[in-house]
């Protein structure tokens, strides 16, 4: 057990820490196979707005990469184009 004022203190920190970044990395990647699960262009367009804007504010806070971020994005992109031109 940590004996110091300060290792408590970041033992703390980093358990709330853990907490929050496992809550939002699991959010993320639930709207994210939601949106891969979408057969409905003109759904997994607004989705997709939702989704990426999420994705950039998890890169900006640290809690994924800004690349993993930006594969993602790419990727759910090509998904909802292939919808637009299934549609078509």
């Amino acid at each position: 057990m940590a004996n110091h004022k300060s290792s408590l203190k970041r033992i703390r920190q980093t358990v709330k820490r853990n907490l929050y970044n496992r809550y939002y990395a699991k959010t993320s990647r639930t709207a994210v196979r939601r949106l891969r699960a979408m057969t409905d262009k003109d759904e997994a367009a607004a989705a997709f707005i939702k989704v990426s804007s999420l994705l950039d504010k998890l890169a900006r806070k640290g809690i994924i990469s800004k690349n993993k971020a930006a594969n993602l994005k790419s990727k759910l992109q090509r998904h909802v184009n292939k919808l637009a031109a299934a549609a078509a």
